[in-house]
């Protein structure tokens, strides 16, 4: 997997994937763009939630919603790296099985996220999760 960044202008830059995707980050705090750093969270939430969504469809859940909340604490002093992170999801469905959500929440961040398993390296990862009933 290969990836670019160019510079663009300021603290402007835009990101390219080798699947032909374009992201624009902000250096400067997220001012006309996600940040870098905010754009490592907003990975981790993704990569997670394709796990839960796809492991609660895998399950025979019949899930309609997924969001990924997600919360850092980064160091006050240069390197600014996350110390640690919670991913909250909020998971809606009709009839759905805690049980079956919390596994398949744990499972992501502990077995298949590949993101968050980087992050985890350096970072205290946590989870939490809600189910929302839905007639």
């Amino acid at each position: 997997m290969q990836s670019r960044v160019k510079w663009v202008e300021n603290l402007t830059f835009l990101g390219q994937s080798n699947s032909g995707h374009s992201v624009v980050m902000d250096g400067n705090g997220g001012e006309k763009a996600p940040s870098p750093m905010e754009m490592v969270l907003m990975a981790a939430g993704g990569c997670s939630s394709v796990d839960v969504v796809d492991g609660l469809k895998s399950a025979g859940q019949k899930i309609t919603a997924c969001e990924a909340q997600i919360t850092s604490v980064r160091r006050e002093q240069a390197p600014r790296l996350f110390t640690s992170a919670n991913i909250h999801f909020v998971v809606a469905g009709h009839d759905l099985d805690e049980a079956v959500v919390a596994k398949t929440v744990a499972d992501s961040l502990e077995k298949y996220c590949s993101v968050c398993l980087m992050l985890g390296e350096g970072v205290e990862m946590t989870y939490s999760y809600e189910v929302i009933a839905q007639d």
